[in-house]
């Protein structure tokens, strides 16, 4: 009897979970309100290409001046080094 309660409760568990996994490509857009924000983002933490790197995650510094993060609408303005326009 434990073993059949386990199993399904690990298999109910299991299907739960697989919304979850589902994994996006490449800057995929959020489900918000969005823009992108240059020159905020950390190294290797870009969302998509730049003129300097082919694809999401390859930015070589930190505040890259072509490389963008999607933020929510509005809100790059607000942050320190964000621009709506590409820096190079």
């Amino acid at each position: 009897m434990k073993k059949t309660s386990f199993l399904v409760a690990s298999a109910l568990a299991a299907a739960l979970s697989l919304p979850t996994i589902v994994q996006a490509g490449p800057a995929a857009q959020p489900k918000f309100e969005a823009e992108k924000c240059y020159g905020v983002s950390k190294a290797g933490k870009n969302d998509c290409q730049t003129a300097n790197s082919s694809c999401a995650g390859t930015s070589k510094k930190d505040n890259q001046g072509d490389a963008w993060i999607y933020v929510p609408a509005g809100t790059c303005d607000r942050l320190v080094g964000g621009s709506t326009k590409s820096k190079i």
